[in-house]
C-alpha cells in the first residue's frame, strides 16, 4: 500500500472527503516527523511506537577498491511494533 491507497483507504473507512484524508494523512506524517526531530518518541498504544536510534561513527570499507572511509555518526528513525498489531499480522 502507498501513501495514495492509504489516503483512499481512510478517506472510505472514515467516510471524509478525498482532501480532508489527505490533509488529516499529512498531519500525522509530519505531527511524527516533528516529534521525532525534537528528539521525542510518539508511542501509539497498540499499534507501536516511533523513536529515534544513534548511529555511533565507524570506519567501512569502499566495495570497489577496498579503501577505508570514515562514515559519521548519524540518527535513524526506527519503530517497534506494538502487540496488538504483531498478533494482528499472525
Amino acid at each position: 500500500m502507498n501513501k495514495s491507497e492509504l489516503i483512499d483507504a481512510v478517506s472510505n473507512r472514515a467516510g471524509l472527503a478525498k482532501a480532508d484524508a489527505t490533509r488529516a494523512v499529512d498531519a500525522v506524517f509530519d505531527t511524527i516527523g516533528s516529534a521525532l526531530k525534537g528528539g521525542d518518541s510518539v508511542a501509539l498504544v497498540g499499534f507501536g511506537a516511533f523513536g529515534v536510534k544513534a548511529r555511533a561513527a565507524r570506519t567501512g570499507r569502499n566495495p570497489r577498491t577496498g579503501e577505508p572511509l570514515n562514515i559519521a555518526a548519524s540518527k535513524m528513525p526506527v519503530f517497534k511494533a506494538g502487540k496488538a498489531l504483531k498478533d494482528a499480522v499472525n
